[in-house]
């Protein structure tokens, strides 16, 4: 039996990036159309960083079973549109029950997490921190630091990623603003609907566990 071949990657977290590396992605300024609440301070932020990289990700592939691990690293610029703090566009897994791990290498942030009922959970990460995001969380990144947000990730290859779900709600359930004391917090967002009994029942059956 012919196995794989060991590999090794480096974190560069001055630069945010995986070296090593066999995959790299950024989205500029101009694909997070719609992620913010407030429109006008996005389009003015846009008519100055149009085509500027907001965050990237480097990343090695081993293979694409669901026993290979994707690593990589995700670098995002620090910064806020209006008073709502950069974010990444999130996701949940393709395949619902597939964890990820991440592990803070640089800055201040928070992984925002939402379950298919619309259960909130956010995690503080500063370098050195690991945070678990179990199978079938909506998850997204976010910047409350004043450097960039520089985090390790690991997560099964075949998991895949569905950027619509948080669509499809209109939005995740809070955004994180700035608290107008150095910190932050969490308010409603008023465009949320809650999914159906039939849309969250697939999100579970898709993954292969009972709803």
């Amino acid at each position: 039996m012919k196995i794989a071949e060991p590999h090794l990657c480096r974190v560069d977290a001055a630069q945010g990036l995986l070296l090593g590396a066999d995959g790299h992605y950024r989205k500029t300024y101009d694909d997070l159309s719609g992620l913010y609440a407030d429109t006008q301070a996005f389009e003015a932020l846009l008519s100055e960083r149009r085509g500027q990289v907001a965050y990237e990700v480097t990343s090695y592939t081993p293979g694409e079973k669901v026993s290979d691990l994707i690593v990589g690293v995700a670098r995002m610029e620090p910064g806020k549109v209006g008073d709502e703090f950069f974010l990444t566009r999130g996701h949940i897994h393709a395949n619902a029950d597939r964890p990820e791990v991440y592990v803070g290498q640089a800055g201040r942030g928070l992984m925002q997490m939402e379950s298919p009922e619309g259960e909130v959970r956010i995690v503080e990460m500063t370098a050195g921190s690991v945070c678990y995001v179990p199978p079938y969380w909506i998850h997204r990144s976010v910047n409350v630091g004043d450097d960039d947000l520089v985090m390790m990730f690991a997560y099964p290859a075949d998991s895949g990623q569905d950027y619509g779900i948080i669509e499809r709600s209109g939005g995740m359930r809070v955004r994180i603003v700035d608290d107008g004391k150095g910190g932050w917090r969490q308010v409603d967002n008023p465009h949320w609907r809650p999914r159906s009994p039939e849309a969250i029942a697939r999100i579970y059956d898709e993954g292969g566990a009972a709803a």
